[in-house]
């Protein structure tokens, strides 16, 4: 035998160990997705907290912040407000709105809207802090309105017992009793109110965003609406204790239907047995 002939198995089983399987194959391919879809989500919530966590310190009377702001509504609100924000056919005037409402609508990211809808969903915001701040200020030059608050209205430490009082009278029959959000009419929708930013509640009290009513100051003091806040930050950090256990918050049809399977089935089910007993 040839060493040639030799050789040939040997190098059969070098092959062979050589070759990947198809497992590996898809155990590489996923780690490969699995790193590249990490440090995409890594980067992206960077820029989103850099958009949104961003403290500014921002002069909202300074003409350069209002000229700044009024270069940021031309390019990017103006198609729909119209120039100098006197409204068009396809968006209201912003004259008079202050700039709580446009704090409100651009740094909850419904404004700008993506399309056409019963109401505007919150979304992520576009624009940062400072940005929005600019905006703001530029539309409250044009006419008076509802300011932004004072940060000591929105740090959560009021009187929670009053607030909840307050909210189940004013809020509750739209947002829930637990500031779980629900369903209005004609596609429209109160939301939830858990994890929406204290400002940005305040600014929905004062302006009254879309279905939503005002609620001035001499229908709900700045204290009354500081304790409104106060009271939905306790709520969040305590939800099991508010309107009983929420059956993982699916919503009222699915709770619906539990009851009506396991509560009145096995009510069925125990009147059988109990009419099948001997007397």
């Amino acid at each position: 035998m040839s060493l040639a002939t030799k050789s040939r198995p040997s190098a059969k089983k070098s092959r062979k160990r050589s070759r990947r399987t198809p497992l590996a194959t898809a155990a590489l391919l996923g780690v490969g997705l699995l790193l590249s879809g990490g440090a995409y989500g890594a980067v992206d919530s960077l820029v989103a907290n850099a958009a949104t966590d961003e403290t500014a310190e921002v002069d909202m009377t300074a003409t350069e912040t209002i000229a700044e702001g009024e270069a940021l509504f031309n390019a990017n609100c103006a198609t729909c407000h119209g120039m100098d924000a006197v409204g068009t056919e396809n968006g209201p005037t912003l004259i008079g709105v202050g700039s709580a409402s446009v704090h409100f609508q651009v740094g909850t990211g419904r404004m700008p809207m993506q399309m056409n809808s019963p109401q505007a969903p919150a979304k992520p915001n576009q624009f940062t802090e400072t940005q929005t701040l600019q905006m703001a200020a530029y539309v409250a030059s044009l006419a008076p309105g509802p300011a932004i608050p004072d940060a000591q209205y929105t740090q959560a430490d009021g009187d929670a017992a009053h607030g909840a009082e307050l909210f189940r009278i004013n809020c509750a029959m739209c947002h829930n009793v637990a500031a779980a959000g629900g369903a209005l009419t004609e596609g429209k929708y109160a939301p939830e109110l858990q994890t929406v930013d204290p400002v940005h509640i305040y600014e929905a009290m004062q302006t009254g965003p879309q279905n939503m009513p005002v609620f001035s100051d001499t229908n709900l003091t700045p204290q009354d609406k500081a304790d409104i806040i106060t009271a939905i930050t306790w709520m969040t950090d305590n939800t099991n204790m508010v309107g009983g256990y929420n059956l993982g918050g699916v919503g009222p049809v699915a709770e619906g239907l539990f009851i009506w399977v396991f509560g009145i089935g096995g009510a069925v089910a125990f009147a059988i047995w109990l009419t099948s007993r001997p007397n």
